[in-house]
């Protein structure tokens, strides 16, 4: 298995840092509104990558913080005077429903920062005592980039002619910084802020020290895979790293993944520009797993444009795997008996799309390629089923194709819920629809599949008996 890896811009062969086993670390969002289409990106790729690995048999050890303290926050708290805890516990809980929508697992850890403090004191006070940071005189805790030889290793630049661009610049004033490049990791408080007791001053934590303290107490000093997007790798990511090895001793993370930016029709989505879409701007309109079918067919790494139409085609090439495998199971409801020699033969033939998979995602994590193998699965087991299959056969396909769309993180089952309170009202329907027509009373039988329809429910008359579906 291939990673690129950001900190060396090449293809690297995986090799954890425990033979097994996989601790990785994802950047989470700033929760202080409801999480965007480009929040939603990272968080789809990773948890695919985090399923991949389990997959191959890895046990995973995902972290992903929650943000929960910073001035967004602090600001929409004070417009709606409350405690910035009330805006960051709703949107928090609000992400989390979202994250569900999407089928995005719960990391094997949430940290927030709030609850961390104690920790990123501890580091900072480490950084102070190893002379790689300093105190003003109002408290405020900077760290000396140019103390630490490594900075820009991530992302390639030149520290003498780097610009901050920082935005803990615009919290703290840079006249009391020793060299403009140096970054913020403690700053007093300001009226109406929360703030936390420290030796320097009272006050709150900067940006970047919150994921190099919560990386190391739930992964260690030392981890294999950082990720998050590509606007994370300057500053963020490059200060973690000045703290985290300066701090720590040790190299930190060993691979570096970022996904590319999303944009909206060709043009960097911004409020500013009215092409800003929250998740459930997208699932009022669509699936949920249709936007994670959208944002697996392109690479990860490649920009990924948002359009209607490209939601359409994404829309119709999940509904055809989905009713791929609702035949599957339409089938397998009917069929009886072990598989023929000539089923054992296709079956071999339909592994070969799992080899296709498996080659793709190895490949650093190549989703598109990944899909397009499912499609063609999809494809194969459409021409090569039927009603005359044997059960042990449609079990070996459904599990070729549960297991490809699992990885994905794509539900190849219509929602449990809507089959409970439909199904035996539709079932019924066709019961009675099927009793008409036997008695020849086909303006009856035509007035229940016109009423089955005004509901949105679409019935298929096949050779292998009636099948219903949402429209």
């Amino acid at each position: 298995m291939k990673i690129f890896n950001t900190m060396s811009r090449s293809k690297e062969e995986f090799v954890p840092l425990k033979p097994g086993k996989v601790s990785m670390y994802v950047c989470g969002p700033t929760v202080y509104n409801l999480i965007h289409i480009g929040n939603a990106r990272p968080m789809i790729v990773f948890d695919t990558v985090r399923r991949y690995f389990e997959y191959k048999g890895y046990k995973v050890n995902y972290v992903s913080n929650f943000t929960d303290v910073d001035d967004k926050i602090i600001n929409k708290a004070m417009e709606e005077g409350v405690d910035a805890s009330v805006i960051s516990e709703r949107y928090i809980t609000e992400c989390q429903k979202d994250m569900a929508s999407l089928n995005i697992r719960p990391a094997t850890m949430h940290p927030r920062a709030t609850r961390e403090i104690g920790g990123m004191i501890d580091m900072i006070q480490t950084l102070i005592d190893k002379g790689y940071a300093y105190v003003a005189e109002d408290g405020t805790v900077y760290y000396s980039t140019r103390k630490f030889d490594g900075y820009g290793k991530l992302s390639h630049k030149d520290l003498d002619n780097m610009r901050s661009g920082n935005r803990d610049l615009k919290v703290t004033g840079a006249e009391q910084k020793q060299d403009p490049l140096d970054f913020v990791l403690w700053k007093p408080k300001k009226d109406g802020e929360p703030y936390w007791d420290c030796p320097w001053c009272k006050g709150r934590p900067g940006w970047h020290i919150e994921c190099s303290v919560m990386s190391k107490r739930y992964l260690g000093s030392q981890i294999d895979i950082h990720a998050g997007g590509e606007d994370l790798i300057f500053p963020h990511h490059e200060n973690e790293i000045a703290q985290s090895e300066a701090a720590n001793g040790v190299s930190f993370a060993k691979y570096w993944m970022h996904n590319a930016f999303l944009n909206i029709d060709g043009v960097k989505m911004a409020k500013s520009k009215g092409n800003f879409f929250t998740v459930r701007d997208v699932i009022a309109q669509y699936d949920p797993q249709v936007l994670r079918y959208f944002m697996l067919s392109s690479h990860y790494r490649s920009p990924l444009n948002f359009s209607r139409e490209l939601m359409e085609s994404a829309k119709a090439s999940y509904e055809r795997i989905l009713n791929c495998g609702e035949n599957l199971r339409f089938l397998l409801g009917k069929a009886e008996g072990a598989m023929t020699e000539e089923e054992a033969v296709l079956v071999k033939e339909a592994e070969s799309y799992r080899t296709q998979f498996e080659t793709a995602m190895d490949d650093d994590f190549n989703t598109a390629d990944g899909i397009s193998a499912v499609f063609e699965l999809v494809k194969w087991i459409n021409s090569h089923v039927s009603g005359s299959s044997s059960k042990e056969f449609l079990e070996a396909l459904d599990k070729e194709l549960l297991d490809l769309t699992d990885v994905c993180g794509l539900i190849v089952e219509r929602d449990n819920e809507l089959e409970d309170d439909l199904a035996a009202y539709v079932e019924a329907k066709i019961a009675e629809r099927k009793a008409a027509k036997k008695a020849r009373d086909f303006a009856k039988a035509d007035a229940i599949r016109d009423e089955l329809k005004a509901k949105g429910i679409i019935l298929e008359d096949t050779r292998e008996g009636v099948k219903w579906k949402k429209a």
